[in-house]
């Protein structure tokens, strides 16, 4: 029931936006190294729970490489650029991810992009 409500509340947010006005898309990957995966997978679950409880964040979805369990997945619906901003300033996101995380990134490919 509980992925129910969630894509349901998705597909009606998303109803509003039509040729991709307003919303964004983040999908990144994250590259650990091997001895700090295990560190940043539980700061990433601590993110993924305080971002989910913004309210311009849709979806916000983290995922771990089965084949390369040093690279991290993320899937980030916001929806709109002041949503993000609002992401970007977050305690949450200044104390997990620039302060804890992103010292520890050794790659990072990023995709910005909008609905079609």
């Amino acid at each position: 029931m509980k992925d129910y409500r969630a894509f349901s509340a998705l597909a009606s947010a998303l109803s509003g936006y039509r040729n991709g006005e307003g919303m964004l898309i983040n999908s990144i990957h994250f590259t650990f190294d091997e001895k700090d995966a295990v560190i940043v997978e539980n700061v990433l679950r601590e993110l993924r729970d305080a971002s989910r409880k913004e309210p311009g964040v849709l979806q916000y979805d983290v995922g771990r490489s089965t084949e390369n369990p040093n690279v991290f997945a993320f899937w980030e619906v916001y929806r709109d650029k002041d949503a993000l901003d609002a992401h970007f300033a977050s305690e949450h996101f200044q104390r997990l991810f620039v302060d804890t995380v992103k010292p520890l990134v050794q790659q990072r490919d990023v995709e910005r992009v909008v609905p079609i």
